[in-house]
């Protein structure tokens, strides 16, 4: 394993990451040695946790935690109950923990005919959203036929992921975990001075977030551009919106803050 590493980080230029795979007794490895052999060859290449010693991230499989992970908690695996020592609030930057939740669309990571269990597109951009909102990075498996084609199952939900992101990209790509957490109807997300707020239950009313503290200039609609009456208040922010929601399966508004 270390020849194939020192191969695969000096013949084909600039390596991203290296992913370690295995959920059992990985201190049998001896990891040490691996991540001083990777640090010594490409000093940038990042590492996940899956080979006996701490990584650079970490590596929840098949659940996203349910709080924005922060230093001294390890999620990694696939049981969700560690995430219960995780606290319900915005960490500071330093105690963030960077993170990956990695998924499948159906119940396999390779490829089964039989297996037609599909999340649903609304479920994996939901859950991009999730993840997001929480600082983290989405992988989606995709398990390729014996014939290296993507099954039109997963590629329609992959194409409706990507049509989603088209017009909502902004609130996603280079953002990080948003101010407010805890929502049941909505997550945000945030980058620079622009607060995202993906609602997931879109109301008949005037729509309400508690938690805002930066002072709010403007509200548009990410989707179409609109921009949107809002009214702010130490306690919360009140935004009018209109009657139909952009998008089914999660609308975007965006919150300029100074």
């Amino acid at each position: 394993m270390q020849l194939q590493l020192t191969e695969l980080l000096t013949n084909y230029g600039p390596v991203a990451l290296i992913w370690f795979d295995g959920l059992n007794h990985q201190e049998k490895y001896g990891g040490v040695r691996f991540l001083d052999l990777i640090q010594k060859l490409q000093s940038a290449t990042l590492v996940n946790d899956r080979i006996g010693v701490p990584g650079d991230y970490q590596t929840p499989e098949q659940f996203i935690p349910s709080k924005i992970p922060t230093k001294g908690v390890h999620i990694s695996g696939i049981d969700p109950n560690v995430q219960d020592k995780l606290k319900p609030t915005v960490p500071k930057p330093e105690d963030f923990q960077l993170w990956e939740t990695c998924m499948t669309i159906n119940n396999q990571w390779a490829y089964n005919m039989h297996d037609h269990d599909y999340k649903s597109a609304q479920y994996l951009i939901r859950a991009l959203v999730e993840v997001a909102s929480r600082g983290g990075n989405f992988l989606l498996n995709v398990g390729p036929q014996p014939d290296g084609v993507i099954q039109p199952e997963f590629q329609e939900r992959l194409r409706a992921i990507g049509d989603w992101l088209t017009i909502n990209g902004e609130s996603i790509y280079g953002t990080s975990y948003g101010p407010v957490q805890g929502m049941s109807s909505a997550r945000t997300t945030s980058k620079s001075k622009t607060v995202f707020v993906h609602i997931f239950d879109w109301p008949s009313s005037a729509f309400e977030v508690k938690g805002v503290e930066a002072k709010v200039i403007s509200a548009r609609l990410l989707a179409t551009g609109q921009p949107l009456n809002f009214r702010q208040s130490e306690e919360k922010l009140q935004i009018d919106l209109p009657a139909p929601a952009p998008d089914p399966n999660v609308s975007v508004v965006a919150l300029k803050t100074l």
